[in-house]
Order: structure tokens, then sequence, then C-alpha cells
């Protein structure tokens, strides 16, 4: 199966993000200001930051152990020549609850 859910979208406030376990990858779900979703990867390749912790804006997550700053739709570290953590398509649905599509994003 592709789509997970993970439960309701109530279960994160607006402007934070929340790490859920999806066959065993951490995924980090954000809710962000406007409403909208965006999904990482949970954990940074630097030195395993938990990345669902970290501060966000309508762009980017900062991650909360050292500061590396990721754009929340590709994944890609805005420092140049900077790693990249995985995006997941994610929706919520209209009853409230949040997927979490596994394929792999393009």
């Amino acid at each position: 199966m592709s789509s997970h859910c993970v439960g309701s979208i109530d279960n994160i406030p607006v402007g934070e993000g929340r790490a859920y376990d999806v066959d065993g990858t951490e995924v980090a779900v954000y809710r962000l200001r406007d409403g909208t979703l965006r999904a990482l990867a949970a954990v940074c390749p630097h030195r395993g930051g938990p990345l669902a912790d970290g501060l966000i804006d309508d762009r980017v997550v900062v991650c909360p152990l050292h500061g590396h700053t990721y754009d929340l739709a590709s994944g890609a570290e805005l420092a140049a020549g900077g790693d990249t953590v995985r995006p997941y398509h994610v929706r919520a649905t209209d009853d409230g609850n949040i997927h979490i599509d596994t394929r792999p994003t393009t």
C-alpha cells in the first residue's frame, strides 16, 4: 500500500510539525500557517536531528540541532552543495485525516 493514514490533522498545531512512523520510516508532517501540509523525511542527514521539531515558515524547516535549512517542497538543503531529505506527498482528507504517499515524488 502506498497511502498511509497517520492520524488527524488536528494533532498538528498550525505552524508546527509532528513525526509519524510510516512502514518503519520516520516522516515529518508540517501544518503551514495557510493550512496546507508538507512532509519530509524526519531525520536530518547531518547528525540525526529531529526535523519535525524544527522551526518552519511557509517555505523551509530549520533543523533544531545544527541550523541546516531544508525546502519544505523539495527537501533540498538551502546551502550550496547541501544534502537533500526525501519529500513525501501528503494530503488531508475531507474528514480531517492525514494521508502520506510513500511512492517516490517527481
